[in-house]
């Protein structure tokens, strides 16, 4: 199969779209050119390029085509509108059913000719996030300048150009020629096919392949750090954005001045990755280096000196002005910034960060209460913990909120704890950080996630498909691995009603109800992504949502036990006959959940069970009252053998009514104390 290869290359693409791109370009070319079966797709992507390569059919073959047209007794305008449409003669239509066909014979058509039909459109759709025009007057836009596009099938060119009616299109025509690095090997390069383009880029220095430059990015700075005896900050996120910045990646280190060494090393890190896209370094005690990797694009004659000396002093102008803003800050106490937190909105409809800040000192005080901790210092927590956001590190570098918050804290004398829970309220923002683990800490988190949720549930913004812009499904994630792994027994129904009452003229009754189930559902969605019964815990929420989740999680892990048995698995397969008998004989003239009259236990196996019921009927309310779930499930278990026998021997449907009312009630009975610890109909498998 002949391969195609494209080449759009351009001036400096920003290094968070090069990916997207890459894979739109992909899915694009994949379902326009499906007629010749494009396969073994590769992409490849950069700072001045996106690429692609694939194998595909030489010719979409010869075919008959036929489409249904107008009825035969339509009038003749609509048969000449239709045939006008398709460029069709009359001698060209048949008819069938009633119907005109168009039956017409397309030859094979060469993949050039597909290839260069489709192109200039594709590209002039191509749906960058941004997009600008330049130069010329033409209305074609691309993310940055389009400079050449490289367009090859079997090594030939495919002809194809961009001109629109009277738009010139800049004058980009497809041809055989590519670039490579633009300092280390400036001029142009012919291009044969995808193998050769990449050996040839290498040796003008560009590294065609993404994962190759990340590797190299991280692989740089982390072995010069090592041979100091330091560590790189993890940085995914700046390891992606570097490697789209460099095509032949060099990294560096450089020293940081000793003057700067006592701002707060997250001050330090933030402010060298947001300006300058630097990578932070650690000694082995977890203590801020005063050395910084960087990765440069180029490769020095003088060994890199002037380019780290150049890089140093822009990261000292740097840090003399996060200096002012720290050295400014604490001039200021966090309390006394707490009026002008009045004059920053939240949201529209929800008031200011004042009002916010109020509210979650309330519920911090009030879930304290409930955990048998210090409500008045959770309280003084909570109303700080905002206060920062007015603050002018803050507002310099935003992702510091929380953090500086902490710091300040401990400036003013505040206890450690709170210092540490204004710090860590935001915790955690993403899979990969921590919750809090300090009681204070996880109280104030929790205060400010469970308001976020009531707030936003009670002015109808809640996630829809994908769509989710205040991060609601992150703040109830959050909900549930501070309380699970933090192993917090908290009822959650009551602290939802007191966040509720903070929006007193905005929620309804029902929000807190809804935001227990959306918190909920965030369990079962974590549950399913650790590849546990997810399913479980669905049927145990049958019986009844439970507002606290470390309670309703024992009960889980209690059902899924006994399950994984085999005496669980025949026990399950026992309650679905009982459940599927009864739904079938109920609708017919139910409810069957009358008591058994003990006279009309004919059989042996119908005493049995009884008993049995009779004893778990007993058991799982005594059980679930101590929240002993083990236990519960056990007294379940000895249901199995009596179901078991009963079913082997009892015809359910008899034909004397009163035998056949009780034995469905004695069923109904062992569905309904089953039913107490888990809907268990909601079992997959």
């Amino acid at each position: 199969m002949p391969e195609l290869f494209i080449e759009l290359f351009s001036e400096e693409i920003p290094a968070r779209m090069q990916a997207g791109a890459a894979a739109d370009l992909a899915r694009l070319l994949t379902a326009a050119l499906a007629e010749l079966h494009p396969a073994d797709i590769r992409t490849w992507y950069g700072p001045r390029r996106l690429a692609l390569a694939a194998r595909m059919a030489g010719e979409v073959p010869a075919a008959v085509q036929s489409e249904r047209g107008p009825r035969t007794s339509a009038p003749p305008q609509a048969v000449e509108g239709f045939l006008r449409k398709h460029a069709a003669p009359r001698e060209s239509l048949r008819e069938e059913n009633g119907f005109l066909v168009l039956e017409r014979s397309l030859p094979a058509r060469p993949a050039a000719a597909v290839v260069a039909g489709i192109l200039p459109d594709l590209l002039r759709r191509f749906p960058w996030p941004k997009s600008m025009r330049w130069g010329g007057g033409s209305a074609f836009v691309w993310v940055r300048p389009l400079r050449r596009i490289t367009c090859l099938l079997d090594g030939a060119v495919v002809p194809f150009d961009l001109r629109q009616g009277e738009d010139d299109g800049h004058g980009l025509a497809s041809a055989n020629v590519s670039e490579g690095h633009r300092f280390l090997a400036p001029g142009t390069f012919p291009v044969t096919d995808a193998r050769q383009w990449g050996e040839e880029l290498r040796r003008r220095f560009v590294i065609a392949d993404a994962d190759e430059r990340r590797r190299l990015v991280r692989g740089g700075v982390e072995d010069l750090a090592a041979a100091e005896g330091l560590a790189v900050v993890d940085d995914p996120g700046l390891v992606d954005e570097v490697a789209g910045l460099v095509e032949w990646p060099v990294s560096m280190l450089g020293r940081i001045d000793p003057a700067y060494m006592d701002l707060p090393p997250e001050v330090m890190q933030v402010s060298m990755r947001v300006n300058q896209r630097y990578f932070a370094l650690r000694r082995a005690d977890g203590s801020a280096a005063d050395r910084f990797a960087f990765v440069a694009n180029v490769i020095p004659d003088d060994g890199g000196r002037a380019i780290v000396a150049g890089n140093e002093r822009v990261l000292r102008a740097r840090f003399a002005d996060a200096r002012h803003f720290w050295d400014l800050d604490r001039r200021v106490r966090l309390e006394d910034r707490l009026p002008a937190l009045d004059g920053v909105t939240f949201h529209a409809r929800l008031g200011s960060q004042g009002a916010r800040a109020r509210r979650i000192a309330g519920l911090a005080g009030t879930i304290a209460t409930a955990l048998g901790t210090d409500a008045n210092l959770a309280r003084r927590a909570g109303i700080l913990c905002k206060a920062d956001l007015v603050a002018g590190m803050v507002g310099e570098f935003p992702e510091l909120q929380g953090v500086m918050g902490g710091y300040y804290a401990a400036h003013d004398g505040e206890t450690p704890e709170v210092a540490e829970a204004i710090r860590r309220h935001y915790a955690p923002r993403g899979p990969h950080e921590a919750p809090p683990t300090g009681a204070l800490a996880a109280e104030v988190a929790l205060a400010d996630k469970l308001d976020t949720l009531v707030g936003f549930f009670a002015v109808g913004e809640k996630p829809s498909g994908a769509g989710d812009p205040f991060a609601l499904r992150r703040a109830a994630l959050g909900v549930v691995r501070i309380l699970r792994e933090g192993g917090l027994r908290l009822a959650l129904r009551p602290v939802l009603a007191a966040a509720a009452a903070g929006y007193a003229e905005l929620a309804s009754p029902e929000v807190a109800e809804e935001v227990l189930a959306f918190v909920a559902e965030r369990l079962r969605v974590q549950l399913r992504g650790e590849g546990a019964r997810h399913d479980v815990l669905a049927a145990v929420l049958g019986a009844g949502l439970d507002d606290d989740l470390v309670r309703l999680l024992a009960r889980t892990d209690a059902v899924a036990s006994v399950l994984a048995t085999q005496d669980g698995a025949n026990l399950l397969a026992g309650y679905r006959r009982a459940a599927n008998i009864l739904r079938i004989e109920e609708a017919k003239d139910g409810p069957h959940d009358g008591p058994v009259a003990p006279e009309l236990l004919r059989l042996p196996s119908e005493r049995e069970l009884a008993a049995a019921g009779a004893a778990a009927q007993q058991a799982v309310p005594a059980a679930l009252a101590e929240q002993n779930f083990t236990r519960a499930m056990a007294a379940l278990a000895l249901l199995r053998a009596p179901l078991d026998a009963f079913f082997a021997e009892v015809m359910v449907n008899d034909p004397q009514p009163e035998l056949r009312r009780n034995r469905l009630a004695l069923l109904a009975r062992v569905r309904a104390t089953m039913n107490q610890i888990a809907e268990f109909s909601r079992i997959e498998g």
